[in-house]
């Protein structure tokens, strides 16, 4: 797959990066793609939130926005898949072009805007899928246009609360207009008191508990990370994920791509991300489960990114540039960074260097 990719990499960057994920996704529904024939290695199970996953590395949301290739996408290797961001009703997203590959950074700027088809399209096609196992997480989002945003988070819970493994609250898209502001510590706590009570009453009337997880900007302020932290102590939310896009364009060599709008993502994204994580996993404690997010691109990237403090990594933009059999070279790293240094699980690598990622420069 490694040289398969690369062969066809030059064609695939003359075509817009949009248009080239739909290819992607229609090939991946096709079923003609290949499958791994990995043998499972114990060593890299990971229990979190009260599910087992068979390895670490997740494709993150923003990939399969619709549901429309998650067992694909389990069958390429990836230990689970996170579907969305879904909203209530379909929206058609931000006026294209609206995603930007930067080769000489390894980045990707997107300003999509939430472009999905909405709750009902997407339960149809769980529901299709119920019974084939895997884990698969659904990431819900808000309207643009809505009136009461929180309203929307707590309509995606009620929908899908049959058929996710676990949830993702998407507060920290950098392309809706004041989706980030629900990060502010008031509007945080009434979000998550909707959002877990909804959960809970679904438990209650005999549903299954999903867990339900947090994701957060890689922007947030040393006091705003705080916040977050208190109010997902307080709340007991099962889970966080770290981080979203950013808005910061420190480093980049293409600059002329740089001044484009909406978030940054790839390998610019690491550090920052890192180092936030880092942060949050210091703030909250040992047991809280964080999935990494940003700027994996190889086997490295994932171990610094567990070691800092992720029990679960995700991955999307380093796929652009690495190709489908970027998951199976990260699980390879691991497993042979494991027997070099004699690790029995990746519960024994997470958080092991929190202190000394969390007091590095993001900007560095």
């Amino acid at each position: 797959m490694i040289d398969l990719y690369r062969l066809m990499k030059p064609a695939v960057f003359r075509v817009d990066p949009e248009t080239a994920h739909g290819l992607t996704i229609r090939a991946l529904a096709t079923g003609l793609t290949p499958k791994s024939c990995r043998a499972p290695d114990p060593r890299l199970a990971v229990t979190a939130f009260g599910v087992d996953f068979p390895n670490p590395v997740g494709m993150a949301a923003g990939f399969d926005k619709n549901a429309e290739v998650a067992d694909a996408v389990l069958g390429l290797g990836f230990g689970h898949v996170e579907v969305g961001t879904v909203t209530p009703r379909p929206q058609p997203g931000n006026p294209k072009p609206r995603m930007f590959r930067l080769p000489a950074d390894h980045g990707v700027i997107n300003r999509l805007g939430f472009n999905n088809q909405g709750h009902a399209a997407m339960r149809a096609r769980l529901l299709a899928r119920k019974g084939r196992g895997g884990v698969v997480g659904v990431n819900i989002g808000a309207n643009k246009d809505s009136e009461d945003r929180v309203a929307d988070y707590v309509a995606g819970i009620r929908a899908f609360a049959d058929l996710a493994t676990y949830f993702t609250v998407n507060i920290s898209s950098p392309n809706t207009p004041g989706l980030r502001d629900l990060q502010a510590r008031a509007q945080l706590a009434d979000l998550l008191e909707r959002v877990l009570t909804a959960r809970d009453e679904i438990a209650a009337g005999g549903g299954r508990r999903v867990p339900v997880l947090l994701k957060i900007a890689p922007d947030v302020d040393d006091a705003g990370l705080d916040d977050i932290a208190a109010e997902v102590t307080e709340k007991r939310l099962d889970g966080l994920v770290v981080s979203n896009t950013t808005l910061s364009r420190d480093g980049l060599r293409d600059l002329a791509t740089a001044k484009e709008s909406g978030g940054l993502s790839g390998r610019p994204l690491f550090r920052r991300a890192t180092v936030v994580l880092a942060k949050m996993r210091l703030k909250v404690g040992p047991d809280l489960p964080i999935i990494g997010v940003g700027g994996i691109d190889g086997g490295e990237a994932a171990y610094e990114k567990i070691v800092a403090g992720a029990d679960l990594v995700q991955v999307y933009s380093g796929l652009v540039y690495e190709g489908p059999s970027l998951v199976g070279r990260i699980l390879d790293h691991l497993a042979a960074r494991m027997t070099r240094d004699g690790i029995g699980s990746i519960a024994e690598l997470t958080g092991r260097w929190a202190e000394r990622w969390a007091a590095a420069d993001p900007n560095a």
